[in-house]
């Protein structure tokens, strides 16, 4: 069966168009017109059910996420999320509240995830230190230049003197850009484009503030953590490696900085 029969089978109409929507370097979703005038979006490939998977996790803590219809065959198919880009910090601020209230879970996730060629290891841990040392620094060691993975070893090493313990289980979105909240009228419309685990709230602050900047306002609105400003450069360092292995050496004095400003 066709990717549009397939389509008209879910949503019981036929297609009448569709486009491209905008969205990040790795691969975006198709806004498809459907002959009874409704608007869903498209997205296929090997890891469209688990994105669907965490869409419905976010959706369940309260956050809001795109309604999930169809997430089979690798064939994710979603209700389409008006946006207009009008902001408003403290509503996002909200929807984190939501999103990253306690869990009863180990840290992680029940299956890996991935951006592009990157593999995003999940296995889960109860130890968070070790989870961030495995899974976000040490597992990039064999793919980058020598010199930077000897200093992420230094670093993974003083991770228990760094990083809380026990903090907090929260559901994370894993890719908390700008580009990933869909805004519409001042509000939170939508989070999309997870890569969801459960983990502590700060790393999806970290993500968040790499490339945007939200007023004081906000960060005083999630009320987090004495310390956290001081553990944001080991959470950032995630994803600059993830930059430097799918998008190359332009990355490469980033990551050496965030390094050098963590004394390694």
């Amino acid at each position: 069966m066709s990717w549009q029969h397939r389509f008209e089978s879910i949503t019981g109409s036929s297609v009448a168009g569709g486009r491209k929507l905008a969205g990040g370097d790795l691969g975006g979703a198709t806004l498809v017109d459907l002959a009874d005038g409704r608007q869903m979006v498209a997205k296929s490939g090997p890891l469209v059910e688990r994105e669907g998977e965490m869409l419905r996790a976010i959706a369940r803590t309260g956050a809001p996420a795109p309604e999930v219809i169809h997430a089979e065959r690798e064939l994710l198919v979603m209700e389409y999320v008006e946006a207009d880009g009008v902001k408003d910090w403290l509503s996002l601020a909200d929807a984190m509240a939501r999103l990253h209230a306690p869990r009863d879970e180990l840290y992680g996730w029940d299956a890996d995830y991935a951006f592009g060629k990157v593999t995003i290891p999940n296995a889960r841990g109860d130890n968070w230190p070790a989870f961030w040392a495995e899974n976000r620094l040490l597992c990039h060691a064999w793919h980058i230049d020598s010199s930077i993975a000897r200093r992420l070893e230094q670093l993974a090493k003083r991770l228990p003197d760094l990083l809380p313990t026990y903090p907090t289980h929260s559901l994370l979105h894993g890719d908390l850009w700008g580009g990933n909240i869909l805004f519409h009228r001042g509000e939170v419309a939508a989070l999309i484009d997870p890569a969801c685990y459960v983990g502590h709230r700060e790393v999806d602050v970290a993500m968040l503030t790499l490339f945007d900047h939200p007023p004081h306002e906000f960060f005083e609105a999630l009320h987090l953590e004495d310390g956290w400003r001081e553990r944001l450069p080991i959470y950032r360092l995630w994803p600059l490696l993830v930059h430097l292995r799918l998008f190359g050496d332009g990355y490469r004095n980033s990551v050496t900085s965030a390094l050098h400003t963590l004394g390694v």
